[in-house]
């Protein structure tokens, strides 16, 4: 290799470290370009390792991922502990009865009474008497003697649910379960059976209550407080549907105060929990394993199960339950009243702000009511300071009485309020009704504003009714001839002059309708009248 030399000793020196450091250069971009090269190489080894050990894991075994799962689980309601306390204390009712005989003794037939009655020179006596076993000294057709049969044995007729309310075995339970019933099995959760004797009914309320027999100390349940119950509150029922023994359903309240039609004293409570035939008689309970209701009926257009059930509320059946297990019966208060919904027309012709309160319609001689002042055609607006809603209100107000017992009634009357005090009866068994009496006539008639043609009744005791036009008023509010008007705006009436007289009043009053008594078959009505 030439050297070139340009210049003195230094610039040699200062040529030759520039050599130096171009040939350092170069071969610093060799090592970076060898690096570089198997930088690439490894990673490229790397990839195809793990390529291939991927290749050749997922032959042996495969790689799975973790199960999924929340470290923190959302908490959801549990009635798993509610259902432990109370399960023991709630039983499968099981009701037998003797099946009652196919036919009467003197008919051959079912369904085909009365041959017994046929005349002795009846064609057909004689058939009969054979086939009884009658006029063969005593045997039957060909000779054969009649089958005689022994006692019948009792059997099963229904099933549903119950629950023990103290540890020595009373049980409550719905009296259609058990009527008609001559012997009762209690079902306990851990499958002993018992039986049990009757206690007590009540129809009115569907409820009775049963004592198991036995020595032995039961689990059992309280009632709640219904004062603390609220439409959302979560509720589990319990009983033995379609026969199945222990099943637990839950759900919420879903309404209060239900009128389902089944008597007076209707004030179910609506839950949505699953309740199906054979959970009649069983508890609803609380999230503090208390009873809120017993389960009695459900909506079904079906058959089954559509989330609608009705529960009698736990304040009832305490009051009910403590009566039977004292006296066997129920003894409730009575007016002695036919009562009827205030309307808003009938409020407004009575000077009432709000539709609300019991129509008396009529009062039984000789009853409380009649004895306490109350006069058909008051409206009974609150009871011992509680404000009346309805008739079905009133009735559970005064059947949560006992008998004899005083109680304050506040009446609306001829525009104000009035208050009574009256000694409540004692219910009798069968509804009462009270009866009057009228004569049919026909005397000359006068003709009113309402499109009524009326004439003093034969007793002197308001109008009777003789005519009443077509497309009228009084034919719209449903007036018909042969009614009598006794009262217009809870005052007596005798003529045409006083029912008009009465009208004007009401105007004056501000009033768009007159408040009209009338006897109709024997029974009392009251209807309104638009004043024209």
């Amino acid at each position: 290799m030439a050297t070139y030399l340009l210049g003195n000793g230094n610039h040699l020196h200062s040529l030759t470290s520039a050599k130096r450091s171009i040939s350092n250069m170069n071969s610093e971009k060799k090592t970076f370009r060898a690096r570089k090269s198997l930088i690439a190489t490894v990673a490229t080894l790397a990839l195809t390792g793990a390529v291939g050990l991927g290749a050749i894991s997922t032959g042996v075994a495969p790689v799975l991922a973790d199960p999924v799962k929340l470290s923190q689980p959302v908490e959801a309601p549990s009635f798993a502990d509610v259902v432990e306390l109370v399960s023991p204390a709630v039983v499968s009712v099981r009701v037998s009865s003797v099946a009652p005989e196919a036919a009467a003794a003197g008919s051959p037939f079912p369904g085909m009474p009365g041959f017994e009655d046929l005349p002795p020179d009846h064609p057909l006596r004689r058939f009969f008497d054979q086939f009884r076993g009658e006029g063969q000294q005593g045997q039957g057709p060909r000779g054969m003697r009649p089958r005689e049969r022994g006692p019948q044995k009792p059997r099963p007729s229904a099933q549903g649910s119950g629950f023990f309310i103290s540890e020595d075995g009373y049980i409550v339970t719905n009296n259609h379960v058990v009527e008609g019933g001559s012997e009762y099995t209690v079902v306990m959760s851990d499958g002993t059976e018992l039986q049990a004797d009757l206690v007590g009914t009540d129809p009115r309320t569907d409820l009775a209550v049963l004592k198991a027999q036995s020595s032995k100390k039961f689990t059992y349940v309280d009632f709640a407080d219904e004062s603390k119950m609220r439409v959302g509150d979560w509720v589990v029922a319990v009983g033995n549907p379609f026969g199945l023994g222990g099943t637990v359903t839950a759900g919420i309240i879903s309404a209060r105060g239900r009128d389902i039609g089944a008597s007076f004293y209707d004030d179910f409570i609506q839950i949505d929990a699953a309740v199906n035939r054979g959970n009649s008689g069983g508890p609803t309970f609380n999230l503090a394993g208390e009873v809120v209701g017993v389960n009695t009926a459900i909506f079904s257009p079906s058959g089954g199960n559509v989330g609608i059930a009705f529960a009698i509320p736990a304040a009832l059946v305490k009051n009910v339950v403590d009566d039977l297990i004292k006296d066997g019966a129920v003894e409730r208060g009575w007016l002695g009243v036919q009562i009827a919904d205030v309307s808003k027309e009938i409020a407004e012709s009575v000077g009432l702000a709000d539709a609300k309160g019991a129509l008396i319609n009529d009062v039984n001689s000789g009853e409380a009511a009649e004895k306490g002042g109350i006069k058909a055609g008051d409206i009974i607006i609150s009871v011992n300071g509680d404000d009346v809603a309805s008739s079905r209100d009133l009735a559970r107000k005064i059947g949560n009485q006992k008998p004899n017992a005083d109680v304050e009634v506040v009446v609306w009357r001829n525009g104000k309020t009035e208050t009574l005090s009256v000694k409540l009866g004692k219910m009798p068994g069968a509804e009462q009704t009270a009866r009057a009496s009228t004569k049919d006539q026909a005397p000359e008639a006068t003709e009113t504003n309402f499109g009524l043609s009326v004439t003093p009744a034969d007793d002197g005791n308001g109008l009777l009714v003789t005519d009443v036009k077509p497309d009228s008023d009084a034919e719209s509010s449903g007036i018909l001839p042969g009614d009598i008007i006794r009262s217009v705006n809870s005052k007596p009436i005798s003529s045409a002059k006083d029912m008009k007289a009465a009208a004007d009043e009401a105007r004056k009053a501000g009033r768009n309708r007159i408040f009209v008594q009338i006897v109709r078959d024997n029974a009392n009505r009251f209807i309104t009248l638009p004043i024209s």
